[in-house]
């Protein structure tokens, strides 16, 4: 993501609980959802978080998605893993299905290699390239590309990245949010995280698209 000067949002040190009680307040999270996981994490709720971990807790209570940085274990059931879990965050306003990584055609064996991911969402091809350092980590643009071509439409929410530029958090998993404008900032002034919006929708363009 592109280092810009920004002012990061402060707060004080927060509890799972405390982040629920935020995501309640924007609207992002139902009472049920909030009992379930402070159940899981019961031992745990009243100890403080850090920036890091109150990120990854947003994806605990479902309103995020992260991108694994370190190796994977299959690279296109990983990509079909995140693909699912950021359809999942929209309600069901957008399936995905179809999930398939072509290696890039003539690959003599040394990477890095150029594949073509692509999905379905909601029946309509997506295709995405992807340069493949090895079959253990994800493109990192491509993976983000595709999770912003999951966002819903005609909804006031976007996917949006929790930004550690230049913290020592910078080289952990990427978090991704789906929230309002509002939500955005009601998480940054409460959790004192700071977001940056995704690269454009992915896919190709409508004529050369088609039903699957």
């Amino acid at each position: 993501m592109p280092n810009t000067q920004r002012t990061v949002p402060t707060a004080p040190p927060m509890t799972y609980v405390q982040v629920a009680a935020v995501l309640r307040e924007a609207g992002m999270l139902s009472r049920e959802k909030a009992h379930s996981v402070l159940q899981e994490f019961a031992d745990y709720t009243s100890d403080q978080l850090n920036p890091y971990e109150v990120a990854e807790a947003l994806e605990e209570f479902g309103v995020a998605v992260s991108v694994h940085t370190e190796d994977l274990d299959f690279l296109e059931s990983d990509y079909e893993s995140l693909l699912q879990d950021a359809a999942a965050l929209t309600g069901g306003a957008v399936t995905v299905t179809h999930v398939r990584l072509h290696e890039e055609e003539d690959w003599d064996g040394e990477f890095p290699r150029w594949d073509r991911l692509e999905f379905a969402r909601n029946g309509r091809l997506v295709s995405v390239s992807a340069e493949h350092l090895s079959d253990d980590y994800y493109d990192i643009g491509a993976a983000l590309e595709c999770v912003e071509a999951v966002s819903p439409d005609d909804d006031p929410r976007s996917f949006r990245v929790v930004d550690f530029s230049g913290t020592r958090w910078q080289d952990h998993d990427i978090i991704v949010v789906l929230a309002t404008p509002e939500q955005t900032q009601a998480l940054g002034k409460s959790l004192g995280l700071a977001f940056e919006p995704l690269p454009g929708p992915a896919g190709q363009e409508a004529e050369n698209a088609f039903s699957i």
